[in-house]
């Protein structure tokens, strides 16, 4: 379990970000159009998690405008954004937003992303939902950049995660 803090004060995760290097786990998320989307779907793709609490923060919004922005200019990478918030919410969000560089995805029907993942919290005002957290992969699943957020309102080291794409 990871210790993150929410203005100051600690909340726990469910456990622990996947390894570097290790194999990503499969998950079955919930995509805008109501479809069922897994890890197979993006093989042969790099792939760059941005996951966050709720769209409807600013923060977590933030995260969305700066990854779309940065996927339009890569290649061969999907960026997924994924919360527990309902697919319509992530519709909402970036059709308002125009934004159509990223995959908005939803943990919402079981919630099994973030307990494959380490990342649901377990206590705390946020409880159930995920904490913020990038984690890259590489074409086959891969796992070759994690982040977890160490302040829930501080914005992920977007620089960090996109060079890992290229190391």
């Amino acid at each position: 379990m990871a210790t993150v803090t929410l203005k100051g004060n600690k909340i726990q995760t469910s456990g622990n970000l996947p390894n570097i290097g290790s194999k990503a786990p499969d998950f079955k998320l919930t995509a805008t159009d109501l479809s069922t989307k897994n890890l197979n779907d993006f093989a042969g793709s790099k792939v760059v998690l941005n996951v966050f609490p709720s769209i409807d923060t600013g923060t977590c919004a933030q995260s969305v405008r700066e990854f779309n922005r940065e996927a339009s200019e890569l290649e061969n990478t999907k960026v997924l954004c994924i919360s527990h918030d309902l697919p319509f919410a992530h519709a909402r969000f970036c059709g308002a937003e125009g934004l159509d560089n990223v995959i908005s995805l939803s943990d919402y029907k079981d919630g099994s992303f973030g307990k494959a993942y380490g990342l649901n919290f377990i206590n705390g005002p946020l409880e159930a939902l995920h904490s913020r957290c990038v984690i890259v992969l590489d074409e086959n699943g891969t796992v070759l950049y994690t982040e977890q957020v160490g302040e829930i309102v501080d914005e992920p080291n977007y620089k960090a995660a996109l060079e890992a794409l290229y190391s």
